[in-house]
């Protein structure tokens, strides 16, 4: 853990010097939660729901951080487990089939007026829906975050063997996808 964290969670956890530095914590993490949030749920407004409640949970769980991973860490598994609750909650309210999520998603993508991909995103896009959820969360962050599996292993509480195939068979499958698809 680098030494802005360290101080920016001894701040957090003194009551005094709380507020200014949850501010300084949000600063320093909304866009890159944002956008790894925003993978994950897709749409927009849905990513900033999210990462509201990421911060939320944040706040109110920063005295219980034990310090035991970085604070990096401890905040991507916080997003990600509230992008997970976000989809499934969205799922059970619409009594969404679970195969029908990819769907939901890809609906998201193609209506989301904030997509400002070109097509050969947009069908990436489209082949990282197809993945499973767990495919779908690895091949996200080792592809586009360039998260580092030790890393990932402590955000998704998963083995680094289990990740690298989890990221093979998502790399087999997309480039399936695009290669059938033209």
């Amino acid at each position: 853990m680098d030494n802005d964290d360290r101080e920016l969670i001894a701040n957090l956890k003194h009551e005094s010097k709380r507020d200014l530095a949850f501010q300084g914590l949000v600063n320093k993490y909304q866009e890159r939660l944002y956008w790894h949030i925003r993978k994950i749920v897709i749409n927009h407004e849905d990513a900033d729901d999210v990462l509201q409640n990421t911060f939320i949970k944040v706040w109110g769980n920063v005295s219980n951080f034990r310090e035991e991973s970085s604070l990096y860490t401890w905040l991507y598994r916080i997003a990600t487990n509230e992008s997970l609750t976000f989809i499934s909650s969205k799922k059970r309210r619409s009594f969404m089939p679970m195969n029908d999520v990819s769907e939901y998603l890809m609906n998201n993508l193609t209506s989301d007026p904030y997509f400002e991909g070109d097509e050969i995103q947009l069908k990436l896009q489209k082949a990282i829906l197809r993945l499973p959820e767990k495919q779908r969360l690895v091949f996200n962050m080792k592809y586009f975050e360039e998260m580092k599996y030790e890393d990932m292993s402590k955000v998704l509480d998963t083995s680094v063997g289990a990740l690298k195939a989890s990221f093979h068979h998502a790399v087999k499958k997309v480039e399936e996808y695009l290669k059938n698809t033209d």
